[in-house]
C-alpha cells in the first residue's frame, strides 16, 4: 500500500475504540433516557461499522499468515510444503486486497449514494462510429446495472439506422449507485476498426457519459410557468419502435433554455413525468457546478467538449486494452469489461479517492 500503514491502521484503532465506546453506552439501561442523543450516536455506531469490519477482517488475515508462516519455518527438512506455501500465497493475495478495502472504508457516506441516478450517453467526435460505441456502452452500463441488482428505465433515445445513438438517457434504480458510476462522467475514447469501414483501418471516436442525481422536491423547486411543453411523434431509426401518436413530450426550461425529450412510454403523461425528472435532474446539476467554484458552470465541465484529445479512459480493441487515464491503469480484458465487469477499475479508481482524500487530512 503506497499510504503510510502505519498512519492507516492508526486510524482504523481509533474509530475500532470509538466504536466500542459507542456500542457499550448504546446497550446501557440509561442510553434512552436522552432520545436526540441515542439517535445521533446511533448513527454514529452505524458510520463507523463498515470500516471496524474492514479492519477487523484484516486483522484476521494477518493472525492467519503469521500462523502459516509459523508452520512453514517449523516444518521438518524434506517435509511437503507446497500446499501450505499455496495457502500462504493465497493469504496474502487476500490482504493485498483488504488493504484496499481499508482505503475505500475511509470514503465519507455520500448522501447521493441513496439516490438514484440519471445516465447520459452522447456520441462525440466519429460519426456513426460514436453512435454505435455510445450503444456499446449502454449496453456495458445495463449488463453491470443487472450485476448490481439495479433497475434500469428508458428515458430518451436517438436511435441511428446501424443501431447507434446520436444520444441515449437512462434511470438507474437502486442503492449505491453513485459511489460506483461517479467515476464513468467525461469522455470514452474508443480505438477500433469500424464495421463501416472498408479499408480496414483504425478509427479513434468518442463517446461522453454524464451521471446525473434524481432529485428530490427538496433540491430544486420548477415553476411550472418557466416550462414550456410541446407534444411531437417519436423520433427513432424507423420500424416497429416508431409511435404514430404524439405521445412524446419535449419539455423547454425559458429562463435557461434547457430542452429535455422523453418518447419511451406510450402514455403521454408517463413520458412527461420522466422528461420532469430528467429536466431537474440537469438543473440541479447546474446548481451544483455553480456553487463549486472550481467546476465551469456548464455540462462541458463534466463530459468535456467530447474531442478525441479529451478522455478519461481509452478501450482500444485491436490490443484488447482499456486504459484508465486517471490512475495509468490498463486492463487486457476488455471483452469482459464490455460485458460489465468495470468493478476493477471502479475499485481501484475508489481507492485512490481514499488515499488523496487520507493524505489531504492528514497534511492538514
Amino acid at each position: 500500500m503506497p499510504l503510510n500503514l502505519n498512519l492507516l491502521l492508526g486510524r482504523f484503532r481509533k474509530a475500532e475504540e470509538r466504536y466500542r465506546e459507542l456500542e457499550a453506552w448504546l446497550s446501557s439501561p440509561d442510553a434512552l433516557s436522552d432520545m436526540e442523543l441515542y439517535r445521533t450516536r446511533m448513527s454514529e455506531w452505524k458510520s463507523l461499522g463498515g470500516a471496524v469490519e474492514a479492519f477487523r477482517a484484516y486483522r484476521a488475515l494477518n493472525e492467519d499468515i503469521a500462523a502459516a508462516e509459523d508452520l512453514l519455518s517449523s516444518a521438518a527438512d524434506g517435509e511437503d510444503t507446497e500446499a501450505l506455501t499455496d495457502t500462504l500465497s493465497e493469504l496474502r493475495d487476500a490482504r493485498d486486497k483488504q488493504e484496499q478495502m481499508l482505503l475505500l472504508a475511509l470514503l465519507p457516506h455520500n448522501p447521493l449514494d441513496d439516490r438514484n441516478m440519471i445516465v447520459e450517453i452522447r456520441a462525440g467526435a466519429g460519426g456513426e462510429e460514436a453512435a454505435l460505441f455510445a450503444a456499446d456502452l449502454f449496453r456495458m452500463y445495463s449488463m453491470y446495472a443487472q450485476k448490481n441488482g439495479w433497475g434500469i428505465e428508458l428515458i430518451y433515445e436517438n436511435e441511428t439506422e446501424l443501431g447507434g445513438f446520436r444520444e441515449i438517457d437512462f434511470l438507474l434504480t437502486g442503492h449505491g449507485i453513485y459511489s460506483k458510476l461517479k467515476y464513468e462522467s467525461g469522455v470514452h475514447r474508443v480505438q477500433r476498426i469500424p464495421r463501416t469501414e472498408s479499408k480496414g483501418k483504425i478509427q479513434t471516436s468518442t463517446v461522453t457519459v454524464a451521471i446525473l442525481p434524481e432529485v428530490a422536491e427538496v433540491d430544486i423547486r420548477l415553476d411550472p410557468r418557466d416550462i414550456k411543453m410541446e407534444s411531437c411523434k417519436s423520433s427513432g431509426a424507423g420500424g416497429q419502435h416508431i409511435n404514430k401518436t404524439e405521445s412524446a413530450v419535449r419539455l423547454t426550461h425559458i429562463p435557461t433554455g434547457l430542452v429535455v425529450e422523453c418518447q419511451e412510454e406510450r402514455s403521454q403523461l408517463k413520458n412527461r413525468e420522466k422528461a420532469m425528472k430528467l429536466l431537474e435532474a440537469r438543473l440541479y446539476h447546474m446548481q451544483q457546478q455553480e456553487r463549486d467554484s472550481q467546476i465551469a458552470s456548464d455540462r462541458k465541465s463534466q463530459v468535456g467538449t467530447g474531442e478525441r484529445c479529451e478522455r478519461i479512459r481509452t478501450y482500444n480493441f485491436p490490443q484488447g486494452r482499456v486504459t484508465d487515464h486517471r490512475i495509468g491503469l490498463s486492463l487486457y480484458n476488455i471483452d469482459r469489461f464490455m460485458a460489465g465487469e468495470l468493478d476493477e477499475i471502479i475499485q481501484a479508481l475508489a481507492a485512490q479517492e481514499a488515499e488523496s482524500a487520507l493524505k489531504g487530512s492528514h497534511e492538514a
